[in-house]
């Protein structure tokens, strides 16, 4: 019962950081219907930049601000001078963001080399269910009923929400589509560097991260790419699910799960288990 219990709460803290980095990927999908495959990238570089400030500092926080800033800078930059030049090439972007990916990996080793580093956590992570643990679970759940809010209850949630859903119709009524989508992969990436800072704990390294995203994406399909709730939702369900499947029969079995998971939920659901399907015309 012990064992089941420890599981189970190890696996809540990993599926937060999946449902963040999930959400971030769900929130530029609904904008520019792009799967941002440098979201990894954009964490990683800030994560970086906080490693650098809390080595200059040798303080936590202020380097966990920034890399929530540099994040949402990025994506912003991104968004502005890479996505929308193609953005109406669906497949052009995607590439795009795989080729940034690539770049932005490559950036770090070279400034900060491929050999691990220490990163500390922004609380104590010993124990069944640490304060760090807490804070990870917390952290996610602020942020998750901040997006849902400013979505559902905010003029600026309301705007980006129509530059997504009817780009033409938004203009007309005085909305700025372009400033929307900038602002919507800011956001996106913001909460993906929160997802990176949270992950990356206790080295960091260029291809730290790229596990993590892979069980993001997975809790982004289980959810539905295009509902936050149900990516929120699917992430903690993977998370104990991968818990359960480590601690029962064996860590080296996890990737495997992960992929018979998401290839179940597509073959029965392939928008996702609380996605909506889109009516096409013929």
């Amino acid at each position: 019962m012990d064992q089941f219990l420890n599981l189970t709460l190890n696996g809540v803290a990993s599926g937060a950081v999946y449902s963040a980095l999930g959400l971030s990927l769900v929130i530029i999908y609904r904008a520019t219907r792009v799967v941002n495959f440098a979201q990894p990238a954009f964490a990683l570089i800030s994560a970086y930049l906080a490693y650098s400030i809390n080595q200059a500092t040798g303080g936590y926080w202020l380097g966990f601000a920034a890399a929530l800033v540099a994040g949402a800078v990025l994506g912003m930059l991104t968004e502005r001078l890479l996505v929308r030049p193609v953005r109406h090439n669906e497949l052009g972007a995607i590439i795009v963001t795989l080729g940034l990916l690539i770049v932005l990996q490559a950036v770090a080793g070279m400034v900060w080399s491929n050999e691990p580093h220490s990163f500390p956590y922004a609380f104590d992570f010993r124990g069944d269910f640490s304060p760090n643990s807490v804070f990870v679970v917390a952290a996610v759940a602020v942020t998750a009923i901040g997006v849902l809010v400013l979505f559902k209850a905010t003029p600026l949630g309301l705007r980006m929400r129509a530059a997504a859903f009817n780009a033409d119709s938004a203009r007309m009524s005085g909305v700025r589509v372009g400033l929307m989508l900038t602002v919507g992969w800011g956001l996106a990436s913001a909460v993906g560097s929160l997802a990176g800072m949270l992950a990356v704990p206790p080295f960091i390294f260029p291809n730290v991260l790229d596990g993590v995203f892979v069980y993001a994406l997975t809790a982004a399909v289980i959810g539905g790419l295009d509902n936050p709730l149900g990516t929120i939702i699917g992430g903690f369900l993977l998370g104990v699910g991968l818990s359960y499947v480590s601690g029962y029969l064996g860590p080296e079995l996890v990737t495997l799960a992960s992929l018979a998971i998401l290839v179940i939920v597509l073959a029965v659901r392939p928008n996702g288990l609380f996605g909506r399907g889109l009516a096409r015309s013929v």
